[in-house]
């Protein structure tokens, strides 16, 4: 008898900041993949996404702040990963936190506030989506469910 749980999801989960500055989001330049990106990675076995968010923060940009509130989830598979499970957190104002910034070095190389109007000429069209819609839940103190990069319809 073939087992019911070998049929079940077992995704990879991923949470990242959105830094919001008017019009404009915080993007990372890191220095493998894709290259532009929100702070963030991959959550750990036994870690939640909102402390993840607080760690890949800490951990990329030496900041020590608060996943505060979910904006976006986003059930955004890919045939490379298989399912994935990515969760963007409100993590506050930057304002003079911004000065403390320490890049890592390693993984991240640079740091840009770009317009909304302009994200797809740094990320893929499915983040610049999902960064749109995070940006839109911040504003309206929502939280949206999406399915690759779009709300469910």
């Amino acid at each position: 008898m073939a087992d019911p749980a070998a049929k079940f999801a077992t995704p990879r989960l991923a949470a990242g900041a959105l830094f919001v500055d008017g019009e404009n989001v915080l993007l990372v330049r890191k220095t493998y993949g894709n290259r532009w990106d929100i702070p963030g990675g991959y959550v750990d076995r036994g870690e939640s996404p909102a402390s993840a968010c607080e760690r890949e923060v800490r951990e990329e940009l030496g900041l020590n702040r608060t996943a505060h509130r979910l904006l976006v989830h986003d059930w955004a598979p890919s045939d490379a990963e298989g399912d994935k499970v990515l969760y963007i957190f409100d993590c506050g104002k930057l304002g003079d936190d911004e000065r403390s910034i320490r890049l890592d070095g390693t993984e991240i190389d640079k740091i840009e506030w770009v317009n909304l109007n302009s994200l797809s000429e740094y990320v893929i069209q499915r983040l610049a989506r999902r960064l749109t819609y995070a940006h839109r839940a911040h504003t309206s103190h929502t939280v949206m469910y999406l399915e690759h990069g779009r709300p469910r319809t």
